[in-house]
C-alpha cells in the first residue's frame, strides 16, 4: 500500500520539489581530534627549529656567564664585584617580557638592529645568566674552607682548587636548582613569540588565526611543552640519582 501511495504521488508532484534523502555517513574521528592531528606536524616543527634550539643556547650562554659572574663576584676586585651585582639586580629585578621588548623593541631607538631570534637569544641568556650566577655563588660559597685549604696544602693553585676540588663538590649541589631553571626556560620560550619568534606558541597562535579554535589549539601546545618538561624532569632524577651513587648527598627518594 506504501508502495502504490509513493508511485502515485511521485506522478503528480514535480519532481523539483521532491528531496532525495541520504544517508550521513559517521565521522570516524571528531573534528578537534582531526584539527590536532593536523596541526602537529606543524607545531612539533617549530618546536624542533626554533623552541628546542632557543632553549639549549639561552642555557648554554646563560650557565657560562652566570658561572663568569658568580666568579666575579666571589672573588673580583670590589668594584668588578660591583658591576656583577648591578647586572644581577637589573636582570632578577624586571621581567623577562619586558627586557625582550627592551631589546627588541628598544634597542632599534639607538641604532642598534637585531633579528627576532637573536634577540630572543640575547634576552634569555642575559637573564639566564643572573639567575644561574645566585646559584652557582651559592653552592660554590657553601663548600667549606678546608677544601681550599686541603688543596693549596698539596700544592694546588687558585685555579686548580677551583676547578679539580671545589667546582665538582659545588656541581653536585647545583643540579636540583639548575635543572630547574633549565625546566622553566623551554616553557618561558613561548615568550619569544611577542617579539615574532616563529617558536611553539606563535605557531599555535597562527593557526588559531586561521581556523578559530583557540581551546583546541592551546591545549595541544600545552600538552606539547608538557611532554617536554617531562622529559627534562626524567633526566634531571636520573643525573641526581647518578650524582648522589657517587658520593653526593642529594635526596634522590624525594
Amino acid at each position: 500500500m506504501h508502495f502504490l501511495l509513493c508511485m502515485f504521488l511521485c506522478m503528480f508532484i514535480p519532481a523539483r520539489f521532491i528531496i532525495p534523502i541520504t544517508a550521513k555517513e559517521p565521522k570516524l574521528v571528531p573534528d578537534w581530534l582531526q584539527l590536532m592531528a593536523d596541526s602537529l606536524p606543524t607545531l612539533l616543527w617549530a618546536g624542533l627549529i626554533f623552541t628546542i634550539p632557543l632553549t639549549l643556547l639561552s642555557f648554554t650562554f646563560g650557565l657560562a656567564l652566570g658561572l663568569l659572574t658568580a666568579l666575579v663576584r666571589l672573588f673580583a676586585p670590589v668594584w668588578l664585584s660591583s658591576v656583577a651585582r648591578f647586572y644581577v639586580w637589573i636582570f632578577r629585578g624586571t621581567p623577562l617580557l619586558v627586557q625582550l621588548f627592551v631589546i627588541f623593541y628598544g634597542l632599534p631607538s639607538i641604532g642598534i638592529y637585531l633579528d627576532a631570534f637573536p634577540a630572543a637569544l640575547i634576552g634569555f641568556t642575559l637573564n639566564i645568566g643572573a639567575y644561574s650566577s645566585e646559584i652557582i655563588r651559592a653552592v660554590i660559597s657553601s663548600v667549606p674552607k678546608g677544601q681550599w685549604e686541603a688543596a693549596y696544602s698539596i700544592g694546588m693553585s687558585w685555579r686548580q682548587a677551583l676547578i679539580r676540588t671545589i667546582l665538582p663538590q659545588a656541581t653536585r649541589t647545583a643540579v636540583p636548582p639548575l635543572s630547574n631553571t633549565f625546566i622553566s626556560l623551554i616553557k618561558d620560550t613561548s615568550l619569544a613569540a611577542a617579539i615574532t619568534v616563529p617558536e611553539l606558541f606563535q605557531s599555535a597562535q597562527r593557526i588559531v588565526a586561521t581556523t578559530y579554535e583557540p581551546l583546541i589549539l592551546y591545549i595541544e601546545a600545552a600538552l606539547i611543552y608538557l611532554a617536554l618538561s617531562s622529559i627534562l624532569s626524567a633526566l634531571q632524577v636520573r643525573l641526581e640519582r647518578r650524582f648522589g651513587r657517587y658520593g653526593g648527598t642529594l635526596e634522590t627518594n624525594a
